[in-house]
């Protein structure tokens, strides 16, 4: 089973920078997207349904802003849209679909790069957000968060760690959030098919970042241990720019 996950910065943008020609040659099962930036009604039918997908969004209600959303060759047995709490779902920031006994989530986070403000809203999210994961785990199901977490773990997991230290991202708090995620049980599949490979998967606009791959491991797929066990291997896609993210490709021992 091959689940990508893919921070589009922007689907209409992907969509003109060949992200739909990319995607049937895939093998894709399932694909999380985030960061749509688009209502359903600005999308063209292929971005809704792509050829052998089934569709489903969770958009923010801010117009060109945030959004999340799941393409999947089979039918969902059920889809789970936002967490129950009105301002985190206004912004489109979660989207579940149930397949039998697994789960797979397309997650997008709060970046607080913006500001002072936007890093209290990120805090806030973190807050409620573990008390969720607690529960998912606790279910006992398969279980895959893809998306974009908007948190580097560890220095390894970006270039220029040591200029980051102070800066939204790489916070101690944050980065000691997700060890207290890790801490309760759930895995940080990457990281554990490639302990020391950097894997990253974003790049600023800035200056030659991509170029000189200057870089930032903020997207991950994070699962159930049983789940995590079944990962054969990882890659991320950098043949052709789609976003300032790459898509994160992990293939599972999983019949689809």
């Amino acid at each position: 089973m091959r689940i990508i996950s893919a921070n589009l910065n922007g689907i209409r943008s992907a969509a003109n920078k060949g992200f739909f020609d990319w995607l049937p040659g895939t093998g894709a099962d399932v694909v999380c997207l985030q960061e749509l930036k688009a209502q359903l009604g600005d999308m063209s039918p292929e971005m809704l349904a792509p050829k052998g997908y089934h569709g489903f969004f969770h958009p923010a209600e801010k117009k060109g802003y945030s959004g999340v959303g799941i393409y999947s060759r089979v039918e969902p047995d059920r889809i789970v849209e936002g967490l129950g709490i009105p301002d985190i779902d206004m912004e489109g920031r979660y989207l579940q679909a149930d397949f039998g006994k697994l789960s797979v989530i397309s997650l997008y986070l709060p970046s607080g790069s913006s500001g002072e403000e936007r890093q209290t809203i990120k805090f806030a999210f973190l807050d409620r957000f573990l008390p969720h994961m607690q529960e998912l785990y606790a279910q006992g199901r398969d279980i895959v968060v893809c998306g974009d977490w908007n948190i580097a773990h560890q220095p390894l997991d970006l270039k220029n760690w040591k200029g980051n230290l102070k800066n939204s991202g790489f916070l101690p708090e944050e980065r000691a959030w997700l060890t207290t995620l890790f801490g309760v049980g759930w895995v940080d599949v990457w990281r554990t098919l490639y302990p020391e490979a950097p894997g990253y998967t974003w790049w600023s606009n800035r200056g030659q970042a991509y170029a000189k791959d200057v870089g930032w491991r903020i997207d991950y797929h994070v699962a159930t241990p049983a789940f995590a066990a079944l990962a054969r291997e990882a890659s991320i896609y950098k043949d052709v720019k789609f976003s300032d993210h790459a898509p994160l490709i992990v293939d599972y021992d999983v019949k689809a």
